[in-house]
């Protein structure tokens, strides 16, 4: 009487794994009763996390609270690759190169990398995006370290701190030879006004300067916040006494200064780096040097680190370097081991990272507010597609969001993201995240459509429903079609936790929480009690249970939350109900 069920690769038009079980399908075909378990396989143990640079203890420690943590320095290209493939996390700071040979390497099995600091031009993040893996930093630790560092080459350069002091070890009294400027009335041009130009900016205010930023990205309201100017790229570097750069390198960033924006600067200007070497070109900033366009340098950071020993930059007497200092303070260095262990271990964790830079950034309010929700739109997408029949093909998905909030006001990447995930991780061997959901879907044929409902109402709570719609398909569960033949799902939070709240055409009460069983029945007395009853006997403890009907002493369709998985025996039983006509059991 039993019939084997596979869940077929084809409801994704790409190759892949299938990782559910499904149980046989049981029928009675005078009561046209189908029964359908199906469950969601998942694996256990800490994951690996291969730290490849020094990394404070704090976070180690913190690392080994929650993973297998391989702390291996000075790897080679190829040792690299033959270790990533055991490993499901990699941090690195900005001495190693982390490309797409890397990620190929790690077979998919590298979910997160995380750059202990800022700047992640050393990440091939369109790898990591095709690969679905999240890259994280650690922008808020070193911060205040890196713009003290810039304020103190601003200073040591404008009194000739480093060469006073070379010269005197030296056996050597030259003051007349080392007389500096003032920095009090200048101009200091911060070029990015990101977080590190930000705190430069406050701090030479507070020495008495007169602060101009250009950032195309910073709001002009911010910067007047603090009582700096925004202005054009052309006025920056044409009025400015002193210019300091707080850029990442990019392709836009590369070699920003050169000989013609050199050649646009006002003479004898002197110029602060405590971001990335490749933003100036180098030889054009000796040119300025040996010519008195540039007066001074500070630089903390080189287009190659180290520089070669006889590098003509370092060595000019014009010139104080420093080895890549802006971070290199104990509490910079303690606070960026445990902010990037943080963000690695909740990445891996599944939790939301704020610090992600191959995914739209979310701000850490949106993120806790969000965060029900997340776990709503994941968990719709997840109850989706188990109802969908095996051969079935998914290629049209539709997500309704309903909000007393105005499109301007709601961000659902997040969400979209999420159900993606919920669709495509139940049978595929595919890791899905904010960073590669649409790449995913997209490569294999799924085309999510969006849909806003705007409500009257209150915009207290970012959303009121999330509703899930896959068209063109065959249902396990008829019960689950809508009107119009798509298998609708519909959700809510409710005090904070998830609930689904729809299937097809009822209306249902449930937690989304452990597993569900949805029961399409003829509505009568003592339904609720007889399957309750057979989950009792059975040690089945019930969470939730609920049932919505069309109309008093028809079709109901009753949902029931449960903490363990029962038994093929048990499930019988139910089904052996004769007023049962169908039901699913479902494992979220």
């Amino acid at each position: 009487m039993a019939t084997p069920l596979g869940l077929s690769s084809s409801l994704f038009s790409s190759r892949i794994h299938t990782t559910l079980s499904v149980s046989p399908i049981h029928r009675k075909e005078s009561n046209r009763r189908r029964i359908i378990l199906v469950t969601a396989a998942g694996g256990g143990g800490k994951p690996t996390i291969l730290v490849a640079e020094k990394l404070g203890q704090a976070g180690i420690d913190l690392l080994k609270k929650h993973a297998n943590v391989d702390c291996s320095y000075d790897l080679s290209l190829e040792e690299l690759c033959t270790k990533i493939s055991l490993c499901d996390a990699l941090i690195v700071r900005s001495g190693t190169k982390v490309g797409r040979d890397v990620f190929e390497s790690s077979r998919g099995r590298l979910k997160v990398v995380g750059r202990a600091g800022v700047g992640i031009d050393n990440v091939d993040l369109a790898a990591a995006t095709e690969y679905g893996c999240l890259v994280v930093n650690a922008p808020a630790a070193n911060t205040v370290a890196a713009a003290e560092h810039g304020i103190a080459l601003l200073t040591a350069m404008a009194r000739n701190v480093a060469q006073a002091d070379a010269s005197i070890k030296a056996g050597k009294w030259m003051r007349n030879k080392y007389v500096g400027v003032s920095l009090v009335g200048k101009t200091l041009a911060v070029l990015g006004f990101g977080k590190v130009g930000s705190e430069v900016a406050r701090r030479a205010r507070g020495l008495g300067m007169h602060v101009i930023t250009h950032d195309p990205y910073a709001p002009a309201d911010r910067a007047r916040a603090i009582g700096v100017e925004l202005v054009s790229f052309e006025v920056a570097i044409s009025t400015a006494d002193f210019i300091s750069l707080h850029l990442p390198l990019t392709a836009a960033t590369s070699k920003m200064l050169n000989d013609e924006t050199f050649a646009r600067m006002k003479r004898g200007v002197r110029i602060v780096n405590v971001a990335r070497g490749g933003v100036i070109d180098e030889d054009a900033l000796l040119r300025a040097l040996d010519s008195g366009i540039v007066a001074q340098a500070a630089l903390d950071v080189f287009t190659v680190e180290p520089p070669v020993k006889d590098n003509k930059l370092v060595l000019h007497e014009s010139v104080t370097a420093t080895p890549h200092l802006g971070a290199s303070t104990m509490e910079a260095q303690e606070g960026v081991a445990v902010e990037i262990a943080e963000a690695v271990v909740g990445a891996l964790r599944g939790e939301l990272a704020a610090t992600a830079v191959n995914a739209p950034m979310v701000p850490p309010e949106v993120l806790r507010e969000l965060k029900p929700y997340v776990v709503l739109a994941e968990k719709l997408g997840r109850l989706a597609v188990q109802l969908v029949t095996g051969g079935s093909g998914v290629d049209a998905v539709k997500v309704t969001y309903a909000s007393s909030r105005s499109p301007d006001d709601l961000d659902t990447r997040l969400l979209r993201a999420m159900v993606i995930k919920g669709l495509i991780e139940p049978i595929s061997s595919v890791f899905i995240n904010l960073v590669n959901s649409d790449y995913v879907a997209k490569q294999r044929g799924v085309k999510i459509s969006e849909e806003r409902m705007v409500l009257d109402g209150s915009p207290e709570d970012p959303i009121e429903y999330i509703t899930v719609r896959i068209a063109n398909v065959e249902s396990r569960f008829a019960s689950a079609l809508s009107e119009s033949g798509e298998i609708k799902v519909e959700g809510r939070v409710k005090q904070g936790v998830p609930s689904l709240t729809k299937v097809g055409l009822f209306g249902v009460d449930v937690s989304l929480e452990g597993s569900v069983i949805l029961c399409r029945q003829v509505d009568q007395p003592g339904m609720i009690g007889k399957v309750g009853g057979i989950l009792g006997d059975e040690n089945v403890n019930v969470s939730f249970m609920s049932v919505g009907r069309i109309a008093p002493g028809k079709q109901a369709v009753m949902a029931i939350g449960v903490d363990e998985q029962p038994s093929k025996e048990t499930l019988k039983k139910i089904g052996d109900i004769s007023a049962i006509e169908e039901f699913v059991f479902l494992k979220l």
